[in-house]
């Protein structure tokens, strides 16, 4: 009852007009920028850092707010029209929304992920004002050993369920994580693979990659084909989500957040891991396997609407422990401290109204997106009636400012080019792209968590055993086994059938 007597003063707060209109500016400039290729939420609120410096720190943080969902949505635009993922957690999106665009079901596949993106937005900030002390309480209690193990199932979960085969996920997987070792070693300070050069001492940015492999490569594949194609624009087909749609989805709405918000609120958390464990769980439930990877809508709404969950998630570690577990977090940490003031147990009680404020922002800033997306759908979905050839130069025009923009070092632009010539290679022999990209965001990450359990354990492969880590290995024992043993299933019953007959 206290939480909601305070989230009530927290929407006395929000809904001034001056917050208001601090609100309505963050999505906009969030949906605008996630929009574009390269330029996630983390970029943008760093942007937007020295700009604020003049305002109040409770209108600070609302806009920061709204940017952060803002960019999300706007992320999944031109991941579902273009291919083309505006920040990692729309990855996932790209994968059936990218064939439901090319189908002419565009404005569905928007119209999916903006609803999933409220209800999840929703969702999760309910949970954020219900569940933060007990999540913040279990992310503590989490160590190294359990990071390894869900990042191991993350790696099997998103190699068994992408591409032709899983030898090919597999080898998609392994090139993610062979980018994902360049740099310096995070704990000898060894150099790996830099070939000498300084630039390339801090690694390659996710952003880079996931722009190179996914939209320099799409436009590298689309120009060796525009010959023998015609190239002519796809169509938009019906603006609005029909009855079978909506049947189709409103359960991948609501287990979405059930996925995302958890991972949300622990270190090595953020949306990527829970969007595609949503996209895997997704398909493992679907009842129309066979659209999968052709455009099935479910695998568009349960991804985005856990990313949305799970950016309420990050809240809860950022703000009860001042832990940042996503690149967002980190640099709204930076703006708190800015102000002078320190997230943590006591945040609540010394600075009530900033806190409570933001977070009935929360839920003004998602029915302000919705308005905003819902109606915009089917205009965004008109960017696929632009021919192909002037599409996709602004793609690489974009995803090359994009890429330049995060480093500002020419180098970056010819890391750009190189990857996404790999990314040409993977679609030319079919190998998906996701597995490749998941293996950079986690890799070095899964990495730094092995070596640390080790180190704790003096080196004994047991420390890597904990109650919870057991049980995700034997999530990911299941994920291998399970194809076996439907075989095997399959077989014994047409055995029992055949000496029936």
């Amino acid at each position: 009852m206290d939480a909601f007597t305070s989230l009530m003063d927290g929407f006395g707060t929000a809904l001034t007009p001056i917050n208001l209109l601090w609100a309505a500016v963050g999505v906009l400039l969030g949906t605008a920028i996630g929009v574009l290729p390269g330029i996630g939420p983390a970029m943008a609120v760093a942007l937007l850092l020295p700009v604020t410096y003049g305002l109040e720190p409770t209108g600070a943080f609302i806009m920061f707010a709204g940017i952060y969902y803002g960019a999300m949505f706007g992320g999944s635009t031109t991941s579902i029209l273009l291919n083309t993922p505006g920040e990692s957690a729309a990855v996932v999106a790209a994968m059936e929304g990218h064939p439901m665009a090319k189908a002419g079901r565009g404005a569905q596949a928007l119209a999916a992920a903006a609803i999933g993106h409220f209800a999840g937005g929703m969702i999760g900030t309910l949970l954020l004002v219900a569940l933060a002390p007990t999540v913040a309480d279990l992310a503590v209690d989490i160590g190294a050993p359990d990071y390894f193990a869900i990042m191991v199932l993350a790696f099997i979960a998103v190699t068994s369920v992408l591409g032709s085969s899983r030898v090919r996920g597999l080898a998609s997987l392994l090139i993610g994580l062979t980018i994902g070792l360049v740099g310096l070693d995070q704990m000898t300070g060894q150099q790996r693979l830099t070939f000498g050069s300084l630039q390339l001492a801090d690694g390659v940015d996710v952003v880079i990659v996931a722009v190179g492999l996914f939209a320099i490569g799409e436009a590298l594949w689309v120009a060796a084909h525009l010959r023998r194609t015609s190239g002519q624009a796809i169509p938009v087909g019906r603006p609005w989500l029909g009855g079978d749609d909506v049947r189709r989805t409103w359960k991948s709405w609501l287990r979405g957040p059930l996925i995302g918000f958890p991972f949300g609120a622990i270190p090595a958390g953020g949306a990527e891991i829970p969007t595609f464990l949503s996209y895997v769980t997704e398909k493992r439930l679907s009842k129309h396997k066979d659209e999968w990877g052709k455009g099935a809508i479910e695998g568009v709404a349960g991804p985005e609407s856990a990313a949305s969950a799970s950016a309420a998630g990050t809240l809860v570690s950022m703000l009860t422990l001042g832990l940042p577990t996503t690149a967002v977090a980190a640099v709204m940490l930076a703006a708190f401290q800015q102000y002078g003031i320190q997230p943590g147990p006591l945040l609540f009680e010394r600075e009530a109204d900033l806190v409570w404020g933001l977070i009935a922002s929360l839920f003004v800033g998602m029915v302000l997106l919705l308005a905003l997306n819902l109606p915009l759908a089917p205009v965004w979905a008109k960017l696929l009636r632009i021919p192909r050839p002037y599409l996709y130069a602004g793609i690489l025009f974009f995803a090359a400012v994009g890429a330049y923009a995060v480093g500002g070092e020419a180098l970056d632009l010819v890391v750009l080019l190189v990857i996404g010539l790999i990314g040409f290679g993977m679609r030319r022999y079919g190998l998906p792209v996701l597995p490749a990209v998941i293996g950079v965001i986690l890799g070095p990450n899964a990495e730094q968590q092995l070596r640390r359990a080790l180190q704790i354990s003096d080196g004994d492969a047991g420390g890597l055993l904990t109650p919870f880590s057991v049980t995700v290995y034997g999530l990911i024992v299941l994920i291998v086994a399970w194809p076996l043993l439907r075989k095997a299933v399959v077989r014994a019953r047409r055995r029992d059938v055949d000496v029936e007959a």
